[in-house]
């Protein structure tokens, strides 16, 4: 038995198809069925079944369990002789939605990378129910998660509770309310709340934060004038900087366009049952993996970056 067979083992394991595997990792079929073979004679045992189609059996499963945790502490065992070495250099495994790692990324890696020249950045840009697995199994080291759940064998740092504002433009919430548009606008700059606001047309969205915000027109018992649903919210803005309508953005995606915001953009945090409707936003790792002076260095940035983030007052009325 040796790493790189139980390598390629796991790698066959996410496809379950020795040609998709083979070709992903550039070798041929025979040399991968071949590191098979030698991982069955080695532990006397089936790893997987051929027929009707490949599968792991449950000797397979607790082998793969292994393989994990081997490449796992390979990857402790090399950030721990480089900070041996101190050379500097390694692969640092980072996770987040594309529109977060879009959003923080640009002011954190030039900070980063001036310090860790030499230090490779991967980066996988998925949603919070595939990062929080794949920090489990070590392939990635951290993850900017949303709302996760608690997890014992996790290590969550609390990055910032992010708000969800409601934007407008000042046109259309005169036009929609006419006489009672100052006067909604002073009650919403203490908490806006979507039935005082129910004609005006909104962006919405099927994605998590679309998902809390549907909960306040179902609590409310009122029924949204939906212009536009996406799963993007940079769409919403958009749609609402154009004065079409209005939209849900928050706090971090809010701070990224402060320089895009037209000056007649009213801004309110969305309030939830007397509460700010926000994000709960958590940068996760796994208790056991080892931190390197570079993951240290990476993780006390980001901490920064959403404090600093979090402190930024946007509500404002035109």
């Amino acid at each position: 038995m040796d790493i790189m067979s139980l390598y390629y083992f796991s790698e066959l394991a996410k496809d379950l198809h020795m040609t998709r595997t083979a070709d992903r990792l550039f070798i041929s079929q025979q040399t991968l069925s071949n590191h098979i073979q030698r991982l069955e004679e080695y532990y006397g045992a089936k790893l997987l079944h051929r027929r009707p189609s490949l599968s792991l059996t449950t000797a397979g499963e607790f082998v793969l369990a292994f393989a994990h945790v081997v490449d796992k502490e390979q990857i402790n065992l090399k950030d721990i002789l480089s900070d041996i070495e101190r050379q500097d250099r390694g692969v640092l495994r980072f996770g987040a939605s594309a529109m977060r790692m879009g959003i923080c990324l640009p002011a954190v890696l030039p900070k980063f990378s001036q310090r860790y020249p030499n230090v490779e950045i991967r980066l996988t840009d998925t949603i919070t129910k595939h990062l929080e697995p794949m920090v489990m199994n070590g392939t990635l080291d951290f993850a900017l998660t949303l709302n996760g759940e608690e997890n014992p064998k996790m290590i969550s740092h609390h990055l910032m509770d992010d708000q969800v504002y409601l934007c407008v433009s000042d046109a259309l919430l005169q036009s929609c309310y006419g006489g009672e548009a100052e006067a909604l606008k002073e009650q919403a700059l203490q908490g806006a709340y979507v039935e005082h606001f129910v004609k005006l047309p909104f962006c919405l969205f099927t994605n998590r934060m679309g998902y809390q915000i549907q909960q306040c027109f179902d609590a409310a018992g009122v029924l949204p004038k939906v212009y536009l649903t996406s799963t993007y919210t940079q769409i919403g803005t958009a749609a609402c900087f154009q004065r079409l309508a209005a939209c849900f953005a928050s706090q971090m995606s809010l701070v990224s366009q402060q320089d895009e915001i037209p000056p007649d953009i009213d801004i309110f945090p969305l309030y939830y049952k007397g509460q700010p409707l926000t994000q709960r936003l958590s940068l996760i790792r796994m208790k056991d993996r080892y931190l390197s002076h570079y993951s240290k260095y990476f993780s006390e940035i980001l901490l920064q970056y959403f404090s600093d983030i979090e402190h930024i007052h946007l509500t404002r009325k035109v």
